[in-house]
């Protein structure tokens, strides 16, 4: 992670933010991104539980489930950003938002991700 002030580390708090929001019944999209993201939700949700067989969606922390959506979605449309920038971002924001544990579930599903990906 650059820095906590970084402009790509903000925009990517706020798609967290309100893809955790939209998930509470806020239907408002307060970022560019989340119309793109709840649009591609059934995609997205089906590498995050691929990849997370032991965790159903609805057992997902819902601050972790947000982060990993907002994460899934940005390696799979943009390309631009190498995959290792887009982990550690989501593993920094878990940092910051999630539990204890957040991080390295973030990191594991995130990975396992990328490694089907490229088999």
């Amino acid at each position: 992670m650059k820095s906590q002030f970084d402009p790509r580390h903000l925009h990517r708090v706020k798609n967290m933010q309100s893809i955790f929001a939209y998930d509470c019944g806020n239907t408002e999209p307060s970022t560019v991104d989340t119309p793109k993201i709840i649009e591609n939700l059934a995609k997205i949700d089906k590498l995050i539980s691929q990849n997370a067989p032991k965790w159903p969606l609805d057992k997902i922390n819902k601050v972790d489930l947000a982060i990993l959506r907002c994460a899934v979605w940005e390696l799979l449309n943009k390309s631009e950003t190498p995959s290792k920038v887009v982990i550690d971002e989501a593993v920094e924001i878990a940092k910051s938002f999630g539990t204890e544990s957040s991080h390295s579930f973030v990191n594991g599903v995130l990975g396992s991700i990328i490694k089907s990906n490229h088999e």
